[in-house]
């Protein structure tokens, strides 16, 4: 099993045969939002057998990055996704997308791996408008390796009987502005979120990537600390669990559990 982190909250996980990536954003520019660290991800990264998206915000369900993808791609999106936005279903006529859309609970079959859709405590509509009725979602891939991608999150009650043991957690510690409110996790969060799932490796993600122009000088603290900040809290929460710090592009091969 293997994760590469390629900036923000896109990912490879590879597991049992199967490529699955997550929410990709492969652009400089993105509305305000420029990258600021780390170059665009290669072409291989566009290579998957699925692709999951956690939710519909710009930064997680961006159709140019979608484009990229190969004709017949496979897509897991939250229930009502393709109903709400357009793009999906040009993508599906056009490039023959296969789109599935899940809720809580479902659980999809990829190959060797398993792919079961989880609650997120965020706001889960296509912004700046939308309804409400599309859920955020998490995943958990399970193949030899059980691994949480939990898209944008906050903290809730229920998060570990919610997600289920996994062995491994791709959790997001930051944001792309000087601000997060509750339903997103900030490293002192995140560390939180360890001691209730347990995991054994975690890959913080979603931080030191895009931020909004003009704020060069507007508490940078909070662009390039996150993840080294994550790592200090969780070794004071959680010392048990085994923080992988990627660089973009990075990989790393964390074991599971007992």
């Amino acid at each position: 099993m293997e994760v590469t982190w390629w900036g923000h909250a896109t990912c490879t996980v590879e597991d049992s045969g199967v490529r699955v990536l997550t929410d990709p954003l492969f652009v400089r520019r993105l509305a305000h939002l420029r990258r600021r660290r780390g170059e665009l991800p290669p072409p291989r990264a566009t290579v998957a057998d699925v692709v999951l998206i956690s939710h519909l915000h710009s930064d997680h369900l961006h159709l140019p990055s979608l484009a990229r993808l190969a004709p017949g791609s496979r897509l897991i999106v939250p229930s009502g996704a393709v109903a709400t936005v357009p793009g999906l279903r040009m993508l599906r006529r056009m490039r023959e997308f296969r789109i599935t859309e899940v809720a809580p609970g479902d659980v999809v079959r990829v190959g060797e791996v398993r792919v079961r859709a989880v609650p997120a405590l965020h706001d889960g509509r296509r912004l700046p408008v939308g309804p409400r009725r599309v859920p955020a979602l998490g995943y958990v891939v399970e193949g030899e390796v059980r691994t949480y991608f939990a898209g944008d999150t906050g903290l809730f009650d229920a998060m570990a009987e919610a997600v289920g043991p996994v062995d491994v957690a791709l959790l997001p510690v930051g944001g792309w502005g000087p601000n997060l409110g509750h339903s997103h996790l900030d490293p002192a969060r995140a560390a939180e979120a360890l001691t209730r799932l347990e995991p054994s490796a975690a890959v913080p993600v979603h931080y030191g990537t895009y931020w909004p122009i003009g704020l060069d000088g507007v508490r940078p603290h909070e662009f390039h600390s996150p993840g080294d900040e994550f790592v200090r809290k969780a070794a004071l929460a959680a010392p048990k669990v085994a923080v992988h710090l990627l660089g973009h592009g990075e990989r790393v091969r964390p074991e599971a559990g007992p």
